[in-house]
């Protein structure tokens, strides 16, 4: 249900994401959902990480930031989760982005100093989605 119900979020605010990156056509866009679990007392960190290097870190490497969300804490995830959503135009391209962005010095960097006292994140889910047929059409601003 959370995952049916990001997935409706993203149809109404991917366009302002899309504005930066007018080359990737939103209709046929690869969506990539990714749910990170964080370890425990390491959400404001991992949020902190998000915040300060990983998103800027994401577009050097041409990866196309729509959305991000913090779940409300549940019985399984009493602190919530991180839940976010990227575009690529193609999975390979999607797989070329990622290479690039593991091996990144700077990203190197940012995860030896913020996981020094230990890992923020225990399991990651990832969800791959084009748009359906009949989804509302997300329109670029010119």
């Amino acid at each position: 249900m959370r995952l049916a119900l990001a997935c409706l979020a993203l149809a109404t605010i991917a366009a302002p994401a899309f504005a930066q990156h007018a080359a990737l056509d939103p209709q046929t866009a690869v969506y990539e959902l990714r749910i990170y679990y964080p370890a425990p007392g390491k959400l404001a960190a991992l949020n902190a990480r998000f915040r300060e290097h990983t998103l800027k870190l994401f577009e050097k490497h041409g990866m196309r930031n729509v959305a991000y969300w913090n779940e409300q804490p549940t019985k399984d995830a009493p602190e919530g989760r991180v839940i976010y959503v990227l575009a690529y135009p193609s999975r390979e391209a999607r797989e070329a982005d990622w290479k690039a962005f593991g091996a990144d010095p700077e990203w190197r960097a940012v995860v030896a100093q913020s996981e020094a006292a230990g890992k923020l994140v225990t399991k990651v889910d990832s969800v791959f989605m084009t748009m359906a047929d009949y989804s509302p059409p997300i329109t670029l601003p010119r």
